[in-house]
């Protein structure tokens, strides 16, 4: 092998040895099934926060009054990337993977410092890290974002979140329009779109396909 293919050999091995590893786990949505209820963002925020507060929910429902169905309802969760952009943007080591937790990708709230740079590194919009209220911090604010509920302060489940456990916004979507899944999806807005409506559902009037 050549100078120039043994240089680069060792470069993609090198490469390949530092890549941050995959997350084991990940939320799909269904928006043509959800309903807008809004029970998922209201969980999210009571497990994480201690309290019912839809600005401080990890993931969004966002409805258009202006749009027809099905495009009337989008869900914003975290894509738990493959390369997070949030994490190598991140520079007092807050965001890290959780290896712990199965490779989710996380905020330590003792380190977040609310620079928010992470947040403009998001590269979807809207970005799903969120900005809530913190007195302690300088800034006086910190960044949060979905971990699976692997972290969650007020967490209902004794066997707690994260990979192997349970999610709050699965756990109380009364139609089911969000699904966990240890598949890694395409690495796409549409990607974590999915088809979660079976033979009952089509009992109901709604479209299957």
């Amino acid at each position: 092998m050549a100078m120039g293919g043994l240089l680069a050999h060792a470069i993609w091995v090198e490469d390949a040895v530092a890549a941050i590893p995959a997350s084991e786990g990940y939320l799909l949505v269904d928006t043509k099934k959800c309903q807008g209820c809004l029970s998922c963002m209201v969980a999210c925020s009571l497990i994480h926060e201690g309290e019912a507060n839809l600005s401080q929910a990890r993931l969004q429902v966002l409805q258009n009054s202006f749009e027809k169905w099905p495009k009337d309802v989008t869900i914003e969760q975290c894509r738990q990337c493959v390369h997070p952009s949030c994490v190598d943007a991140c520079t007092t080591g807050a965001l890290t993977v959780d290896t712990r937790n199965g490779n989710i990708r996380r905020i330590d709230p003792r380190r977040c410092i609310g620079c928010t740079l992470c947040i403009r590194a998001c590269p979807f919009r809207p970005q799903r890290l969120a900005v809530i209220p913190d007195r302690e911090q300088l800034t006086g604010i910190r960044v949060t974002k979905c971990d699976l509920c692997a972290h969650a302060r007020y967490h209902w489940d004794e066997n707690g979140g994260g990979p192997g456990g349970k999610q709050a916004c699965v756990e109380v979507c009364p139609v089911g329009a969000i699904k966990f899944t240890a598949e890694i999806p395409r690495q796409t807005v549409t990607g974590y779109e999915a088809n979660l409506r079976g033979e009952s559902w089509g009992k109901l009037g709604y479209p299957t396909d």
